[in-house]
């Protein structure tokens, strides 16, 4: 019988990963956590791989979403502002943190060996 799957790359803060990955055990999602590092604030991301029957996506992405929410933090302006300022010190600028991006691709194939 053909299994209708995709596959979920869900990259969220560190700091959402443990509480996501028992909320995702207790609902009888199979994870694996692959350590990343995001580009803009330079810090440790989770990108977490969850295959999941499509019947289950819209549980998956209401999980994720659940657990994983945004919050604002102050962070250096650092290459926020042009270089003609002269070296002048900038307020720090408060920004969205957390939150998940969910990808979420079409599986041809599922082999567990």
């Amino acid at each position: 019988m053909l299994r209708l799957m995709k596959l979920v790359l869900a990259v969220i803060q560190d700091a959402d990963a443990a509480a996501l990955m028992r909320a995702l055990s207790d609902q009888q999602f199979e994870a694996t956590k692959l350590a990343s590092t995001g580009g803009f604030l330079r810090e440790g991301n989770t990108t977490l791989m969850i295959g999941v029957d499509d019947g289950r996506l819209a549980a998956l992405q209401a999980l994720i979403g659940q657990t994983c929410r945004s919050r604002t933090r102050l962070v250096p302006a650092r290459g926020l502002t042009s270089e003609n300022e002269g070296g002048v010190a900038q307020e720090p600028v408060e920004v969205p943190v957390g939150g998940a991006v969910i990808f979420v691709l079409g599986v041809e194939d599922f082999v567990k060996v």
